[in-house]
């Protein structure tokens, strides 16, 4: 596991929307925008339990995520690296509520299946263009 810096680690914790890159069964990437948070040391987002990403990550646990600052666009970090958790039941709903938190300050509203997956990064950096 790679340490995050701290820029990127700060947009991580920021209420910045990430996008993540998972693997197709035939090799084709796949990218979708997330709510994405700070759990320990391991990156967190959360997904339906049989969604697109969900299904990608249960064939191949690398993933892509990059994150720019919702108020400084030229901001930006990459981050790969590869699950290490799945997280459902109240553990799951406990890191959905945070994030959830984070972005619209309540509970995660819709309490339908939703599982947390927990990153570890393998390589991280941050830069800005500005």
């Amino acid at each position: 596991m790679t340490q995050l810096p701290d820029d990127a680690r700060a947009l991580i914790e920021g209420t910045n929307i990430a996008h993540v890159a998972t693997t197709m069964p035939d090799g084709a990437p796949h990218s979708v925008p997330v709510w994405i948070g700070m759990e320990g040391d391991r990156i967190a987002f959360l997904t339906g339990p049989r969604s697109r990403k969900a299904r990608n990550l249960e064939h191949d646990p690398r993933i892509a995520i990059s994150i720019t600052d919702r108020e400084q666009p030229y901001v930006a970090a990459y981050i790969r690296g590869r699950v290490v958790e799945r997280v459902g039941g109240e553990e799951g709903w406990a890191i959905i509520d945070r994030l959830s938190e984070k972005y619209t300050g309540g509970p995660y509203p819709l309490r339908t299946d939703r599982v947390a997956f927990l990153v570890e990064a393998e390589r991280a950096r941050a830069q800005s263009f500005a």
